[in-house]
């Protein structure tokens, strides 16, 4: 897809292939678009893309990239228990157990979101 091509329709492409399971692909299609809003300032209001982003970074395996997303959505609304949720678990993945405690914990209290354990973390 190239820049020219509109906005709503790269970010339709970008969610099909997170959709299909290539979420390598849909993750290079999203931070364009990130990217594309960044540089427009349209930052403000892309929550759901950027939250999007950071699954499709997640569901890849590149969990710095969605832990830097994440620490910036987090940063912007602290109260966004889907966010901390999705923070914990990255952690997690990365066997940063200890670290995953707060914003694991910070879900369960702003989302009513179950504390998941993570296979392997000690008790």
């Amino acid at each position: 897809m190239t820049s020219s091509t509109p906005f709503s329709l790269r970010l339709k492409w970008a969610q099909s292939l997170y959709d299909l399971g290539d979420h390598r692909a849909a993750a290079k299609e999203l931070a364009a678009l990130v990217d594309e809003a960044k540089d427009e300032e349209l930052l403000h209001g892309t929550t759901e893309l950027r939250l999007l982003l950071a699954r499709a970074y997640y569901r890849s395996a590149q969990l710095a990239h969605a832990e830097a997303v994440l620490v910036e959505l987090i940063e912007e609304a602290p109260t966004d228990a889907y966010a901390h949720l999705l923070l914990g678990r990255t952690l997690q993945r990365a066997g940063r157990h200890d670290e995953a405690k707060r914003p694991l914990a910070l879900a369960e209290i702003l989302g009513d979101y179950e504390r998941p354990k993570a296979h392997g973390a000690p008790d």
